[in-house]
């Protein structure tokens, strides 16, 4: 299930967006300020943020690029009235992956948001992503290599690395582990989630994969 952050400060858009998002699957964290909303990233992982500019302080623009300086690199769409180039600019310019002006259809959002969460990793153009100065994840394919030699891994260890490559640093949920690694029709499993956790920290090093009692782990 993918975990949308929705900022917008019109309550009648805010449920309007939060109703049509929670029926096609999504899971949805609404606020209706900056303040909230900057904390909510902070304290939470998100597949995506539904970021709405002109909001009490700080703004969209501002939350955004608080979260990229810190180093979050979930995609972000900007909901708005502003129409200027400037704007627009300025959008981009703070980190956003889209910008779409209101009024705008229901189903133009959603196609913008499954366009954006197809990909696999966001704001980085290179084609290896570094671990550290030893171990780089090649993304083209899809591999984890120490230097330039291939570390064998089974799909569910590379669908797990990918996800805390994605939220390095960030808290990642129990929840959203099962949701990325198992399919609808599979069964999670603890024991075997808990081997995935050991592989990796044999490999990576065991202080990579921080445990978070009762929550998760984060990948530092």
């Amino acid at each position: 299930m993918i975990k949308v952050l929705l900022l917008e400060d019109d309550v009648n858009l805010n449920e309007t967006i939060e109703e049509f998002l929670v029926e096609e699957g999504f899971k949805l964290s609404c606020c209706f300020d900056g303040q909230e909303a900057s904390s909510l990233i902070y304290e939470n992982s998100y597949d995506i943020f539904l970021l709405d500019v002109n909001v009490p302080s700080p703004n969209g623009f501002e939350i955004l690029k608080m979260a990229r300086d810190e180093g979050t690199t979930t995609p972000a769409i900007y909901i708005t009235s502003l129409n200027s180039m400037q704007d627009v600019s300025k959008g981009f310019e703070s980190g956003c992956d889209d910008y779409i002006r209101k009024p705008f259809a229901l189903k133009e959002l959603l196609l913008r948001i499954n366009n954006i969460v197809k990909r696999d990793f966001y704001h980085n153009d290179n084609e290896k992503v570094k671990i550290d100065e030893r171990f780089f994840y090649d993304i083209k394919a899809d591999e984890l290599l120490d230097k330039s030699k291939t570390i064998p891994l089974n799909n569910k260890e590379k669908l797990l690395l990918k996800l805390f490559l994605k939220h390095v640093n960030e808290q990642v949920s129990h929840e959203l582990i099962y949701e990325n690694l198992w399919s609808f029709e599979e069964e999670p499993s603890d024991a075997s989630l808990r081997t995935y956790i050991k592989n990796l920290r044999k490999i990576l090093g065991k202080d990579r994969i921080v445990s978070i009692k009762r929550y998760g782990y984060k990948f530092a």
